[in-house]
């Protein structure tokens, strides 16, 4: 028999995991940073799980960062090879191991036993969502996990209904969703809804560019609204409930009041701090529906969850379950949420509006725009 069927956790797995170390899968991602940022700022020790020699600047540059904040750097050699992995250390007490792993042979169950593993937070994208049930298979077989969050970080899958290659994306979601429970290690799904940002169909990634500064793309009619989250409070709550007893063996929803707005809002919040009027261009239902149906990955992914947001309200359609559903701010009251307002107040300093002379000598509304670099706090 599984040794969670036996162990600590047979009690509905309703285990306080303390303050034990994490390992973080899926660290260099924009979810996976500041999930980890956060784990090491909480003073827990961070083991993040990435591919070796990075070939992408970006990530290299952010594995460095996070070793340097104090992160224990395991390599794997590719994300289907998780089991695949060997240490050029194997006690925790060396210095080495508190600063670099270099992976050979072996399995993450080692990682899991050497660094005493008590939380497993996965934060993979979309084309590895099923390397999670390896992932599970050895965190079964250690048997000491006291919690693990499998890659949401979205909207509640079971009750979400996306079409196309949306539909697809979430049944992988839901599959790791019953393999977790069927293994009886405790488990939290988080439920963060929307990245504080504009919410660009087109698999434009908030974090990447500003809210528009030509027009707005309205989704229907632009009145039906979404939750939404700055990634640095992601990842200071995802902490703070894999840690939490009240979180066992539940869905945690982030569900800001101060940040539940329309598209029609958020585009009229935006002129006001860049002080201009935008076009506003329309997306039917029906538009979003024949982008989804071109089955583009990953484009027709997020048309597909765009028209599942903001056309069928898939956020805010359903009332939570008080058995298994529990909502952040009521666990920790006290901690407030960084405002939508406050993001697009970030954006706006970011840039150099100048008004731009016509041929007319009348002035334009289109912005001659300078970037200022700004780092994706509110994104």
């Amino acid at each position: 028999m599984a040794p969670y069927a036996q162990g600590p956790y047979a009690n509905n797995g309703a285990v306080d995991s303390g303050g034990g170390p994490a390992l973080i899968v899926g660290a260099t991602g924009y979810i996976g940073r500041f999930v980890a940022e956060a784990c090491l700022d909480s003073g827990r020790k961070t083991c993040i799980l990435v591919r070796p020699g990075n070939a992408c600047p970006a990530r290299a540059a952010a594995v460095d960062a996070l070793r340097q904040k104090g992160a224990v750097v395991i390599e794997v050699k590719t994300h289907t090879q998780l089991l695949d992995i060997s240490y050029c250390c194997l006690s925790p007490d060396e210095p080495a191991c508190d600063r670099a792993i270099s992976i050979g042979q072996g399995c993450v169950e080692t990682a899991l036993r050497v660094h005493g593993v008590e939380v497993v937070i996965s934060v993979m994208g979309g084309a590895n969502i099923l390397d999670q049930l390896r992932l599970i298979d050895a965190i079964r077989t250690v048997g000491t996990v006291k919690r693990f969050l499998p890659s949401e970080f979205g909207h509640d899958v079971d009750r979400a209904r996306p079409v196309g290659a949306g539909l697809g994306f979430y049944e992988e979601k839901r599959r790791v969703r019953r393999a977790a429970e069927a293994s009886g290690v405790p488990y939290t799904y988080i439920c963060c809804n929307s990245i504080a940002g504009w919410p660009y169909f087109d698999n434009t990634h908030p974090s990447e560019v500003p809210p528009p500064l030509d027009r707005f793309q309205i989704y229907g009619d632009g009145t039906v609204r979404a939750f939404f989250v700055a990634g640095s409070d992601i990842g200071k709550f995802t902490i703070k409930a894999a840690y939490d007893p009240r979180s066992a063996n539940k869905i945690v929803h982030f569900r800001p009041a101060s940040n539940l707005l329309s598209t029609n809002e958020m585009a009229s919040l935006w002129e006001s701090k860049i002080g201009r009027t935008l076009p506003r261009v329309t997306l039917s239902e029906d538009d979003l529906l024949a982008m989804a149906a071109e089955d583009i990955v990953p484009a027709s992914i997020v048309a597909s969850l765009t028209h599942d947001i903001f056309i069928n309200g898939c956020q805010t359609k359903f009332h939570m379950d008080g058995c298994r559903d529990i909502e952040i701010s009521s666990l920790y009251p006290d901690v407030p949420f960084i405002t939508v307002d406050e993001c697009f107040d970030d954006y706006a300093k970011s840039l150099r509006l100048e008004p731009e002379e016509t041929e007319d000598n009348n002035k334009s509304n289109a912005p001659v725009v300078e970037r200022l670099e700004v780092s994706p706090t509110c994104a």
